[in-house]
């Protein structure tokens, strides 16, 4: 029994340390990114739940509980993983794509881009950019919603940004001392 104790009170102090480590670490990279403070924070949600999931797993199978049982589970969540990682439609592709998309996608709130979609003139400046889907504004007014599978198949060209890129005194002294080499 008090074995038992010791991993359960073992488990909950790393979720709660490496809850604080992931959290630090996606706000310092949503900050550094120029992320909206609600669009990282339904991040750091998604990333909590998976974390929680593993944590409970890992805890489970440190207990003893019968491997039949945790298998079974275990498997069902990777199942649900794999879905959300291969599938094209799917609102768990989306979901997956979203979290993508904050971490590696290039774009920000407010630059111009063009989707090259053969179907449809898909270029604007993003007005914003949700879990499921990037909001393009069209020079016409038009407001499109943009799947993020979509968003991370297919080309996107870079037309402008809404602000130039700020050099710091450091880095432009860094540079002058470069050139003058």
């Amino acid at each position: 029994m008090t074995y038992s104790l010791l991993i359960v009170t073992l488990f909950i102090v790393l979720f709660i340390f490496g809850q604080r480590l992931l959290t630090n670490w996606v706000s310092k990279l949503a900050q550094h990114k120029q992320v909206s403070a609600t669009r990282s924070k339904m991040v750091i949600q998604y990333i909590s739940y998976l974390y929680f999931t593993l944590m409970v797993c890992l805890m489970v199978v440190s207990l003893g509980i019968e491997y039949q049982q945790v298998s079974l589970f275990i498997s069902s969540i990777f199942a649900v993983l794999g879905v959300a990682l291969v599938a094209q439609w799917s609102i768990l592709s989306n979901i997956t794509a979203g979290i993508l998309i904050f971490f590696v996608f290039p774009y920000r709130i407010g630059d111009k881009i063009k989707v090259i979609d053969k179907d449809e003139d898909v270029t604007g400046i993003i007005a914003d950019i949700c879990l499921f889907h990037v909001l393009i504004q069209r020079d016409d007014d038009v407001l499109i919603t943009y799947p993020n599978n979509l968003m991370l198949q297919k080309g996107v060209l870079k037309l402008s940004s809404h602000a130039p890129a700020l050099i710091n005194e450091k880095d432009d002294k860094d540079h002058i001392q470069i050139q003058s080499d």
